[in-house]
């Protein structure tokens, strides 16, 4: 017998659809949403500096868009032939340090014009543990496997992650006061650091967000995490490694996702899009028949009428 209570997910303040613009900031998980979104033909972008896992580099970012604070070559190191920044992912790094230190003001720029066009800004929270560089005493959002010796491993308390994510709104709404912000925890488990750690963790995060989101407008919360660790706690939907939710369970949490943020309009012209997207994998079995041209103008004539209503809807 299944004794599991589904977790309540509260309808959004503002709800997400075909017009609104949608910015995405995070973890691994802010990837599999934002893949969604474009899967669904939804204006979103997500991570122009790449996964941030820790609500520290996360508001860091934030607030240097915003600022509109130059990256110079101060703020970049060389190391395994290959030029880096601290508060980069690696995915950024490069060889040529001009062209890295272009790449990074060029991330800033974009960051700070998506803040102001968003009408929703997404981001998720993956971990509380940070690592402070000894020498410049200072939090990363990445190491670049630089020597462990390096780095101090430290736990962010509740009131630094509060402080944080207060930042983080700040920063957006400095530029956007219209934007709704919507915060969830990652429901990927970072499990090197162990199964208690791990839990320390998330329990800080969760701890700590829903405190800095007293009396705050605009802000909204999504249970990603929460729906993992409790309507999806069987091993069969997480992916081989056990950790990250696997696609079934990415599909489901979307869909608590659309039940809160969506209208039934947007559900339902979504719904539309899939069957495109489902249609256009379909691979005949005589792709010259008379059945398979007619199911391709049927599919022609579906795609048309939505691009009527939906311009930048690209099959």
């Amino acid at each position: 017998m299944q004794f599991t209570t589904p977790v309540p997910v509260q309808k959004a303040n503002r709800q997400i659809d075909y017009d609104s613009a949608i910015f995405s900031v995070g973890s691994c998980f802010a990837i599999n949403i934002s893949e969604k979104f474009a899967h669904y033909q939804f204006k979103s972008d997500v991570n122009p500096f790449g996964i941030l896992f820790h609500p520290v580099a996360i508001a860091q970012h934030f607030d240097r868009a915003v600022l509109e604070i130059a990256f110079y070559e101060d703020d970049i190191f060389y190391h395994q032939e290959r030029w880096h920044a601290y508060d980069a992912h690696s995915d950024l790094s490069n060889s040529d340090k001009d062209a890295l230190i272009s790449e990074l003001n060029s991330a800033a720029k974009n960051t700070r014009l998506k803040l102001q066009s968003a009408s929703h800004v997404i981001v998720t929270l993956g971990t509380s543990w940070v690592y402070r560089h000894r020498a410049e005493n200072k939090f990363v959002a990445n190491c670049h496997k630089l020597p462990q010796a390096d780095f101090n491993k430290e736990l962010l308390s509740v009131e630094v992650v509060a402080e944080s994510v207060l930042n983080t709104i700040q920063s957006v709404h400095s530029v956007n006061p219209d934007a709704q912000i919507i915060f969830t925890i990652s429901p990927v488990r970072h499990l090197k650091d162990g199964f208690v750690e791990n839990q320390m963790s998330k329990a800080n995060l969760i701890s700590g967000l829903h405190q800095a989101m007293k009396g705050v407008s605009n802000v909204s919360y999504f249970p990603s995490y929460e729906i993992m660790m409790d309507e999806l706690r069987d091993y069969r939907f997480y992916a081989s490694d056990m950790i990250h939710p696997n696609q079934l369970a990415i599909d489901y949490i979307w869909e608590k996702f659309a039940d809160s943020f969506f209208s039934a309009e947007t559900r339902e012209t979504a719904a539309r899009v899939g069957d495109i997207r489902k249609a256009q994998n379909h691979r005949p079995f005589n792709a010259e028949s008379s059945a398979h041209q007619q199911f391709l103008s049927d599919l022609r004539k579906k795609i048309d009428a939505l691009q009527s209503k939906h311009p930048h809807f690209e099959f």
